[in-house]
């Protein structure tokens, strides 16, 4: 099974950067969101579509033949917009599966901003991928997985390669893990340099829940994050990945994210989706402490919502 290495990456990061923004670290002095150490914050939420999903999408689109059926996506909506996008822009049509107990209406419409055709379909996160899959294979359309494909790895750990460009002494990165594109991404770049931990919601729980019970598992994604962080499953190339470089996968309640997302808001007047906050909601919760000397940084990865959310607006 093949595993990007860090030239994949490489190489990747050269073939989308035409395409997507460099995004911009925020530094955060001790003292800033309440915490007693410096942070750095990753502004991924300011990329293209207002998530990292950019990155994998052009790199799956550059990478691969795209057939006149165009590209074909399962998606709770960045996902989908990030392949829409990457579409669009190439030329191609494309055509995103929704399950419905994922939908939310700002992120569908951002799909069909960006040029998508939606199809909500009211069944699980399983069974919807089952029907896209069955769709690729029906019209010969190019399948773009969201998570699972070495095309997306590739593109997802660009992120990390320009974090370790831009942070020096880097100790330790926060990530938020849905099915393990991101995490699986910026794990393969960074090998044992870096202390990657997962953060993930108790309704979105994937990795904690393969390391404890076996990567054969199906996550019916509920609360706050799901839409976001919704995989039920954690990918099969990503998986080796994480299971051999994460030391760290923690799980937190709905109620961490709000506040973290509040605090965000209070402290710093940036406001992401509640999956973007999720990374940053370990530190303001107290479930990560880092070490006083520890070089940490936050990816907020996506800005997909409604503002106000964690204001209750």
């Amino acid at each position: 099974m093949f595993t990007p290495s860090p030239a994949d990456i490489a190489a990747a990061a050269k073939r989308i950067a035409p395409h997507i923004r460099r995004t911009p670290i925020l530094d955060l002095p001790a003292g800033a969101l309440g915490f007693d150490h410096t942070v750095a914050l990753k502004l991924e939420h300011l990329q293209l579509t207002g998530s990292f999903k950019i990155r994998g999408a052009f790199n799956n689109l550059l990478s691969r033949e795209v057939p006149e059926a165009g590209v074909v996506a399962f998606s709770g909506g960045n996902h989908g917009a990030a392949v829409a996008c990457a579409a669009t822009a190439l030329g191609h049509r494309s055509v995103i599966f929704v399950p419905k107990p994922l939908a939310k209406s700002e992120k569908i419409e951002r799909m069909e901003r960006f040029g998508a055709e939606v199809r909500v379909i009211d069944k699980s996160s399983a069974e919807v991928m089952v029907d896209y899959e069955t769709h690729a294979a029906d019209t010969g359309a190019l399948a773009v997985h969201p998570y699972d494909g070495a095309w997306t790895l590739a593109g997802q750990g660009t992120v990390a390669r320009e974090l370790e460009r831009e942070i020096d002494g880097l100790d330790t990165v926060l990530v938020a893990t849905g099915g393990g594109g991101l995490i699986g991404g910026v794990a393969a770049w960074f090998g044992d340099r870096v202390n990657v931990v997962s953060v993930e919601t108790r309704g979105t729980n994937t990795l904690a829940r393969s390391l404890a019970e076996g990567p054969e598992i199906d996550v019916r994604a509920t609360g706050i994050a799901a839409s976001s962080l919704g995989g039920p499953a954690i990918g099969a190339l990503a998986w080796p990945i994480l299971r051999d470089r994460v030391r760290t996968a923690l799980v937190l309640e709905d109620q961490a994210v709000i506040e973290a997302g509040q605090r965000l808001w209070e402290d710093a007047r940036i406001t992401v989706e509640p999956g973007g906050a999720v990374a940053l909601a370990a530190l303001t919760s107290g479930a990560y402490r880092p070490e006083p000397d520890e070089r940490v940084a936050v990816l907020l990865c996506g800005g997909n919502a409604t503002p106000g959310w964690q204001l209750g607006w």
